[in-house]
């Protein structure tokens, strides 16, 4: 039996076997249509979630292969749907077909039938996350050739045929073509810009990964200069220790997160907390969130235990804004809800915890067990999160009283 609180489940989707990872969403015409990114097969899908306890998938759209199609965002009638070069042991075919990378941009203002509009490359590995939120930037978690893995690019696509960078910043050291080097202390952190970078206002908000919260000034999207820095490793050094953050601007502050990657706990403590960005340029850590209870059994699971993904809501009508609850996936711990009213305090207000899934569908976990992967909350309170080796939950929060 599935292990929950103040969260019930409303529908599932089998995605007919294809697990998906990134999510995203539009409303036309009154109906609601939900957008898969797969994780372990390229592709698209596309689900009718107007009546949520019955999901329909409307369309499948195969993509290119040899190629990770994990991310995608939804906004103005566009989708953004990334391009990236396989990681190893993650599948894929070091003999088969070159990757495809970047990103393509699609109509989708007939839902249901996407046309591809264009196709930006940065001519590297890829894309591994991106933001957008609608206009006519991309802001893009991308590698270029010369630079040290990921960092932050701005796509113009006001004309997607032909889509241009028109910025970029990357931390110092990454710019290995230009005779950059990270310092000795630092050689064994991933220092990459994992995205995507979440703009408010006249800031995007960066997790750099192994570099920490990094926070740009992008009112010149040309020009991107660096408005704040906290560095969180030391003390946590885990493999990826800042994942995702996401701003609160009405309250000056931000949450973040880092991703849990070693199976088995084999890792430090992997951290889920609030910062007060009140000062830009002095960000600083004022909490850390509870781990999902009982924390013992999870490290005894299997698979991954820790954070992963937050619900962010990137300015969309569709999407449910952030305000004192936090919806954040924790892998084996699947969807944990947080409540932040008190943000020195936060605790945990609700989860949901499938049970583990009974076919193997994809390379992993090493221990066939629930892997909550994604999740985004509608703006009529409907949650939907995906897994490693099953299809779509769809859930219900009801707050605590």
């Amino acid at each position: 039996m599935p292990y929950a609180k103040n969260v019930r489940l409303v529908g599932y989707h089998d995605l007919r076997d294809k697990p998906g990872f990134k999510l995203g969403m539009q409303t036309v015409s009154d109906r609601w249509y939900l957008y898969v990114a797969h994780l372990w097969e390229p592709g698209w899908s596309i689900l009718d979630v107007t009546y949520p306890a019955a999901p329909e998938l409307a369309r499948f759209i195969e993509g290119p292969p040899n190629t990770w199609t994990i991310q995608l965002q939804v906004a103005d009638g566009k989708l953004i749907t990334g391009l990236e070069r396989i990681a190893p042991n993650w599948g894929g075919d070091p003999n088969g077909p070159p990757h495809q990378e970047g990103f393509y941009i699609w109509d989708v203002s007939e839902p249901t039938e996407p046309r591809k509009l264009g196709h930006w490359r940065g001519g590297g590995d890829g894309c591994h996350r991106n933001y957008y939120d609608g206009g006519r930037y991309v802001h893009a978690s991308a590698h270029l050739p010369g630079f040290n893995k990921r960092q932050y690019v701005c796509v113009d696509i006001d004309d997607p045929e032909n889509p241009k960078t028109v910025g970029q910043w990357w931390f110092p050291g990454q710019h290995t073509a230009g005779g950059e080097r990270f310092p000795e202390e630092d050689a064994h952190k991933h220092i990459q810009l994992h995205g995507g970078a979440y703009v408010e206002g006249q800031y995007a908000y960066c997790p750099w990964e192994g570099a920490g919260v990094v926070i740009l000034d992008v009112s010149d999207v040309t020009a991107p200069k660096l408005a704040g820095h906290l560095s969180v490793d030391p003390p946590f050094s885990n493999m990826i220790p800042t994942h995702t953050v996401l701003p609160l601007p009405d309250r000056q502050l931000a949450v973040i997160n880092g991703e849990s990657i070693k199976e088995r706990c084999d890792e430090p403590l992997v951290m889920a907390g609030i910062i007060d960005v009140s000062n830009v340029s002095q960000p600083r850590l004022i909490s850390i969130f509870p781990l999902p209870e009982p924390a013992e059994d999870f490290h005894r699971k299997g698979g991954r235990f820790g954070p992963h993904n937050q619900h962010q809501p990137q300015h969309q009508a569709c999407l449910q804004p952030s305000g004192n609850y936090i919806f954040m996936t924790y892998f084996n711990a699947g969807l944990q809800v947080f409540d932040i009213s008190n943000p020195l305090r936060p605790e945990i207000a609700g989860y949901y915890i499938p049970d583990n899934p009974t076919r193997r569908l994809g390379l992993l976990p090493r221990d066939l067990v629930h892997q909550a992967e994604d999740v985004i909350v509608d703006a009529r309170g409907y949650i939907y999160m995906t897994e490693k080796n099953s299809g779509i939950y769809v859930m219900e929060f009801t707050p605590p009283r």
